[in-house]
């Protein structure tokens, strides 16, 4: 099969790229011939298609040309849709399989598939199908308004992305793609929800169930459990307001527990004055980004994980990573998480935000004694050995296979 995967970045930036390139690889490994559509990029890893690439544009840049040019490259790029059309016309693609092409690419891209009667499947890696900012989630709280009232001025009235100007744009955004063109509703012909939890708001944002499909993501391939954790708890990701790392920090200081902190973000220097006096004493050390074996090892030697996120995640990538390796888990009950994770089961659950409930978790595992904590290690393990990274894969190309022959 020749497969056209697109994605705004062709570098592990996040967890939607990270799914892209081992996606790419695994369909290359299994023998389909298979290209990428991106935005060019100096962290790009290196590939054949680069010369049909986007050119790079930085939404952050003070530059005032670039400031200029970004409405168009938000709204409709040209010249996305002349080297998309460029790239359909030398690959000839039997599937198109978008992930994240908001901003950098833009859905000027679509009709050319369209035009060409190639089918589209769009991978939901976040909610920007239905909400201006993304996340369900403005001023520290989860937020459906734009979904409630089929609207998306709540997005200047909000400010939902800080900056009136930035916020006006993407109420312009949504208004033009989905109320006046409707040009993901026309061109995409099948909607991947990696959980329950995102397929439901889709349809709530007025999607047909029958353009929707659950699959969840796969989980690395499983360790061994490991018998000789450290004692402390670990929380590795983006450092940012909605993911909650502050309630985490707050519970910390109620318990006799040490925290690890892995990762950076905006939020890092506000943490960091919040949980000054546990620095100073060693109960909580930031570690700073780490990525591969570093990683590996600190998440490997936790004696849990804990994702106290605000935000209605979907399904990150970094909670299946911890249950690969058979950690015990604390996480919100909000979004995805507990299709994933049952209470006192395969991990634990709390209400996000409410540090009281975080507190008593935290202490209920570091009470846990060695017979009670072995069951729900493995209860965890087996969970990410039912989502299985080659069951995944077969899944992807049965989907692919069935939208291929409906077209024909």
């Amino acid at each position: 099969m020749r497969i056209l995967e697109v994605n705004k970045f062709n570098y592990p930036s996040g967890g939607a790229e990270k799914y892209f390139l081992s996606l790419t690889a695994a369909l290359k490994d299994a023998g389909h011939e298979t290209a990428i559509f991106c935005m060019a990029d100096k962290r790009n890893e290196g590939s054949h298609w680069q010369k049909y690439f986007v050119s790079h544009i930085d939404f952050y840049s003070r530059n005032l040309l670039t400031k200029l040019k970004t409405p168009g490259r938000i709204i409709y790029s040209r010249e996305a849709k002349r080297k998309f059309a460029h790239l359909l016309d030398d690959f000839k693609p039997d599937i198109i399989h978008l992930h994240n092409i908001y901003h950098q690419i833009s859905p000027s891209i679509l009709p050319e598939a369209k035009k060409r009667g190639v089918p589209v499947v769009m991978h939901l890696h976040d909610y920007k199908l239905a909400c201006p900012n993304y996340r369900l989630f403005v001023n520290n709280k989860i937020c459906t308004a734009c979904l409630d009232k089929k609207t998306y001025q709540p997005c200047i009235r909000k400010n939902c992305y800080g900056s009136f100007s930035r916020s006006y744009l993407a109420y312009l955004e949504m208004l033009i793609h989905h109320d006046y063109l409707h040009i993901y509703e026309k061109n995409i012909d099948l909607l991947i929800a990696p959980s329950e939890f995102i397929k439901n708001i889709m349809i709530k944002a007025g999607w047909p169930s029958d353009k929707i499909i659950v699959l969840y993501n796969p989980a690395p391939l499983t360790q061994e459990l490991n018998q000789k954790e450290e004692k402390y708890f670990l929380y590795f990701g983006r450092l940012t307001k909605e993911k909650g790392v502050a309630d985490l920090i707050g519970a910390i200081k109620k318990t006799d527990a040490h925290l690890k902190i892995a990762g950076d973000g905006p939020q890092v220097a506000e943490l960091k004055i919040l949980a000054a006096p546990e620095i100073k004493t060693g109960k909580i050390e930031f570690l700073g980004q780490l990525a591969g074996a570093k990683l590996t090892a600190v998440i490997k030697n936790a004696q849990a994980i804990v994702f106290p996120s605000r935000w209605p995640e979907n399904m990150p990538l970094a909670l299946l990573e911890s249950l690969a390796q058979g950690k015990i888990v604390i996480t919100s009950r909000v979004g995805g998480l507990p299709e994933i994770i049952k209470d006192k089961d395969n991990g634990f659950l709390f209400a996000p935000g409410e540090i009281d409930e975080l507190t008593q978790k935290i202490k209920m595992i570091e009470a846990l004694k060695p017979k009670d904590r072995e069951p729900i290690k493995i209860r965890a393990l087996e969970t990410a050995q039912k989502l299985n990274p080659q069951k995944h894969l077969s899944d992807i190309l049965k989907i692919y296979l069935k939208l291929v022959k409906k077209s024909e």
